[in-house]
């Protein structure tokens, strides 16, 4: 069921149920972050392997305190900055944060989501909210209700309607040393952003069976048809007389179905459009989808991780 009644959400968490919750990045499937059977449940709905951590969602920073056991000086400054907003930071754990969350790791990835009905909702909340991407472990992130409905509707009682989201790609995910800043996950908060606060950025490739953060196994974010990455011109050449389904960045391409992630070539608001144009390739009858890279910079590192995770 599809709805926008906050009240509704809460009651059906505080029955240890999941509920579908909107954030600026994707939608988020959540539960109650404290209970081992309601984590259980969110694994088991997404059908997500165990050794791939949650992020846990709060309200605002200072609830945060009693669930890490430092805060370092650069990652306060960073919340200042950042929060609410798409920026997750792995801090150790207390014990209170059940070790299911975390993959048996020291380290939970937290953050304040910044969208104004799941700030409402935490406020409510007498716990944290883990909320990975509502899908399908695997497969595109949700960017509307409609979305999540298709693919877990089945699975879940409510799922609290808050429009299209605005960044349209996952949170960055960082790791914070003293005065260095390690990017795990590349997402909305862009290396250039985080430049003013430290002059040691590094970056994380990871896609193992051990990922350190959620988002670094290899097929997240993988459609269900082909999905090829490289030159449109000669991957079209290539595939001559196959119902040929193209995302590119700002030119139109002559193919059965095109989808332009931004004609005015921003980045913003490609970042946007992607989950969702990559979703309707998936759903269309073309028999194979190509794409190309963005320019990798700003959010176009971001998403060019997802779309090289969904190749194959």
């Amino acid at each position: 069921m599809i709805g926008s009644d906050i009240e509704t959400a809460r009651n059906f968490l505080m029955r240890d149920q999941l509920v579908a919750i909107p954030t600026e990045t994707v939608y988020g499937l959540a539960g109650n972050a404290l209970k081992e059977e309601v984590l259980v449940k969110i694994f088991e709905v997404k059908k997500r392997p165990l050794f791939d951590p949650l992020i846990v969602h709060f309200a605002k920073k200072a609830d945060i305190k009693k669930y890490v056991k430092d805060v370092p000086p650069l990652a306060e400054k960073l919340m200042d900055a950042f929060w609410p907003g798409p920026l997750t930071i792995l801090l150790p754990k207390r014990k209170n944060i059940p070790d299911l969350v975390t993959s048996g790791l020291s380290e939970v990835g937290v953050r304040v989501p910044n969208h104004e009905s799941t700030l409402m909702l935490l406020n409510t909340l007498p716990f944290p909210l883990a909320a990975p991407s509502a899908n399908p472990f695997g497969y595109i992130s949700p960017t509307s209700a409609l979305h999540v409905e298709k693919q877990l509707g089945h699975d879940i009682p409510y799922i609290l309607d808050g429009d299209a989201t605005e960044i349209g790609v996952e949170s960055t995910v960082i790791r914070v040393t003293e005065s260095n800043i390690h990017i795990l996950r590349a997402g909305g908060i862009t290396a250039e952003m985080l430049a003013p606060f430290s002059s040691n950025i590094t970056f994380e490739e990871q896609s193992n069976s051990a990922p350190a953060s959620p988002g670094l196994i290899s097929s997240h974010y993988a459609p269900s048809k082909p999905f090829k990455i490289g030159q449109i011109s000669e991957l079209s050449s290539k595939y001559e007389g196959v119902k040929l389904g193209v995302l590119s960045f700002s030119e139109p391409h002559p193919c059965h179905l095109n989808k332009i992630l931004s004609p005015s070539q921003s980045l913003n608001e490609a970042a946007k459009n992607l989950f969702a144009m990559m979703r309707e390739l998936d759903e269309s009858d073309c028999d194979l989808v190509i794409g190309e890279l963005v320019p990798h910079e700003g959010l176009g590192i971001a998403i060019n991780d997802k779309l090289k995770r969904a190749s194959k």
